[in-house]
């Protein structure tokens, strides 16, 4: 299997091919700097790995939820590359490959979706599957439900760097916290090749983002409420 993979939703981005059982990868950037990278690496790694872009089976992105600019990046590149050269998409969900990334257990993954609020999904990862035990939500980061039995959960993405979720009783009986880990183009290539044997693709031109929250501004009033600047 050929499978280009696009993740520019975290704070750095990545951009990997997997060949087979091989994979290879870029990542690099800071947010607002993806767009000058991406295209660039995609050709690194076709040329690296001697092949053109009609000779892939499928091009998978990361669908969302997180960063809105970095998911429009992610689904306009991916749209392109496909149509250009007759390819299916893939979308994959964020977060879930986020947990994939953690290795098996169970993982509340949790990120910063900033207006004061978190993205976050419960998974159990058990080798290449990824069961979600709860629904995407958005919210405050001190309205997020403890899983049952914290013990045996492990937290994962910048969510957990934000004070009002740490500040949380329950986080501190948490198996463990990765407030750094990021989602990585490399998990989304994994999950994408499963997705896409299991003919989970989309048209090209019908590919869209997962926000979640559609909203994307906040009034000056709400920004005031949360304790930012008018």
């Amino acid at each position: 299997m050929k499978l280009l993979a696009l993740e520019t939703s975290a704070e750095i981005a990545s951009v990997a091919l997997r060949l087979d059982d091989r994979v290879l990868s870029r990542e690099g950037g800071t947010p607002g700097t993806h767009a000058q990278f991406v295209l660039g690496w995609v050709g690194e790694l076709l040329d690296e790995a001697g092949l053109t872009l009609d000779q892939l089976d499928a091009i998978a992105f990361s669908a969302g939820p997180g960063s809105f600019t970095g998911l429009r990046l992610a689904v306009s590149v991916a749209q392109g590359l496909a149509l250009g050269a007759g390819l299916p998409l893939v979308p994959v969900p964020t977060l879930d490959a986020l947990a994939l990334g953690r290795g098996d257990g169970l993982h509340l993954c949790c990120v910063d979706a900033r207006m004061s609020e978190v993205y976050s999904v419960a998974c159990e990862v058990r080798g290449e599957q990824v069961d979600a035990r709860t629904d995407i939500r958005v919210g405050p980061p001190d309205s997020l439900p403890p899983p049952d039995d914290p013990a045996h959960w492990h937290g994962c993405g910048s969510g957990f760097g934000l004070a009002p979720l740490a500040q949380l009783a329950w986080t501190a009986d948490l198996a463990s916290i990765d407030a750094a880990a990021a989602v990585h183009a490399r998990d989304i290539a994994r999950l994408g090749a499963i997705r896409l044997a299991a003919g989970l693709t989309v048209d090209a031109a019908l590919a869209a983002p997962l926000y979640v929250r559609d909203k994307v501004a906040q009034t000056t009033a709400e920004r005031l409420a949360a304790g930012g600047r008018a």
